[in-house]
C-alpha cells in the first residue's frame, strides 16, 4: 500500500519549505496532500505566493496518514499553532507513533504541545525556547523516534529526503536527490 503524507497549509506558510517537500515526496510516489486549515483551498504564503491546496481540513481524512508535515513561515506557524483541530490530530498521530515533521519555526507547534519531550529537535534560530522538553540540536535535520525537524528553507531538500528515507528507504531518498542534482 502506498505511503501517505499530509502537509498543512496556513495563511503565511513558507512557500519553499512546503512546496519542496510536496514536490519531492510526490516524486518518490508518496501520496501527498496539501491540506488547507483556512477554510479556503487558496492559501497565500508568507511571500505573497498563492497555492491551491488539494483539500480543506474539514473535508480531509486526517486520521490515517503515515506522516503529518508542518512548514514554517510567519505568520503561518502561529496560525498552525492556533488551530485546535490540527493540534488534536497531531496529538492523536503521535499516540499512534505516526511521523511528525516540522521545519523552520514550525517545530514550535510540536514543542508547545509537548510532542518533543526528550527528543532531539532542530528549528530556525531564535525558536529554541519553544522546543519544550526537547534536546535542542543545531543539525540541519534532526530525527528521533517518530519526529523529524529541520532548521529552515535552506534545509528543505534534506528535510524532504529524510521524510522519504523514513517512509520508504534510503535508496529511494538517494535516487530522488540524485535526480535533482542534489549532493
Amino acid at each position: 500500500m502506498k505511503k501517505q503524507a499530509l502537509i498543512f497549509l496556513a495563511e503565511g506558510f513558507e512557500e519553499v519549505e512546503a512546496l519542496t517537500v510536496v514536490d519531492l515526496l510526490r516524486r518518490a510516489e508518496i501520496e501527498t496532500k496539501m491540506v488547507s486549515i483556512t477554510g479556503d483551498k487558496k492559501v497565500t504564503g508568507s511571500h505573497g505566493i498563492a497555492v491551491e491546496a488539494d483539500v480543506l481540513f474539514a473535508e480531509a481524512d486526517v486520521t490515517e496518514s503515515d506522516a503529518y508535515i508542518l512548514p514554517g513561515g510567519m505568520p503561518g506557524t502561529r496560525n498552525l499553532e492556533a488551530c485546535a483541530p490540527l493540534i488534536d490530530v497531531l496529538n492523536q498521530a503521535n499516540e499512534k507513533g505516526k511521523l511528525l515533521c516540522a521545519i523552520c519555526a514550525a517545530p514550535l507547534v510540536l514543542g508547545v504541545n509537548h510532542l518533543l519531550e526528550g527528543k532531539k529537535a532542530s528549528c530556525y534560530p531564535g525558536f529554541e525556547k519553544d522546543l519544550r522538553g526537547a534536546l535542542v540540536s543545531y543539525n540541519p535535520v534532526s530525527k528521533q523516534d517518530n519526529v523529524i525537524t529541520s532548521r529552515g528553507m535552506g534545509t528543505a531538500i534534506s528535510f524532504a529526503a529524510e521524510i522519504i528515507k523514513t517512509l520508504l528507504d534510503e535508496k529511494t531518498a538517494d535516487e530522488i536527490k540524485e535526480s535533482i542534482i542534489y549532493k
